[in-house]
């Protein structure tokens, strides 16, 4: 299928930028201060991996219903690519189901405001369910990211927030989630006084870190997707 090979595509496309060198994740910190936590706990990586194993069998029929709707509400590419920020400020490529019609004017700064008007019909639906984050499973499974942890940014907009914002370095001392504290009680934000709110939870949850926290964060994560609340 079509569908397939395009995940097997990214798959192998990731394995190259997860090697990326992590000298530039050091220089884009800058003075930050990164306590290195190591190795995630073992109940964590077990959750991450099971969980996620489980997800993949969600993947695949949501990715095959898409590659037929994309057509007609959601033109263009399934699959968006972005390269973020991970783990000790390293960059890494995170995939999700594009949302988005493709810019044609300047990209969006660090602190504007969401482009909500390229948002399609389907694209909504994506995001509100959050379906639209199910192809970072992958990332789960490489060990970039995991279920739980702070959001990862994109990783032009990352680098100016280490600049602007206090304690965002911090928040890589951890492997981003697919979601997170901030996330299940924020949403979507955009706007400095609504990132360093952002980042004070990434903070709170990093201080608090346990396996009960993840499942709290995960059920609630749950709900919002019911519900359909997501940005």
């Amino acid at each position: 299928m079509l569908w397939l090979g395009e995940m097997g595509a990214v798959v192998r496309g990731m394995s190259d930028v997860s090697r990326h060198d992590g000298r530039v994740g050091k220089q884009a910190c800058g003075r930050a201060i990164l306590p290195d936590t190591g190795r995630p706990r073992l109940s964590k990586r077990v959750f991450d991996h099971v969980v996620a194993l489980l997800l993949l069998g969600l993947l695949v029929p949501v990715g095959a219903v898409l590659l037929v709707l994309n057509p007609f509400a959601n033109a263009g590419p399934l699959i968006y690519r972005q390269d973020r920020m991970g783990y000790r400020c390293r960059r890494f490529a995170a995939y999700k189901f594009r949302t988005m019609r493709c810019a044609t004017g300047a990209a969006r700064g660090a602190f504007d405001a969401l482009d909500a008007d390229r948002i399609t019909v389907l694209g909504r639906f994506l995001r509100r369910s959050r379906l639209d984050e199910l192809p970072q499973i992958i990332n789960v499974l490489r060990g970039e990211m995991s279920l739980i942890g702070p959001r990862p940014d994109s990783y032009v907009h990352a680098c100016v927030y280490l600049r602007d914002i206090a304690g965002y370095g911090a928040r890589h001392s951890v492997r981003p989630g697919v979601s997170g504290l901030a996330q299940v009680e924020l949403g979507y934000v955009d706007g400095i006084d609504d990132i360093r709110r952002k980042v004070a939870l990434d903070l709170q949850y990093i201080a608090h870190a346990s396996f009960r926290l993840d499942l709290w964060i995960a059920w609630r994560t749950i709900i919002v997707v019911l519900a359909r609340k997501g940005a």
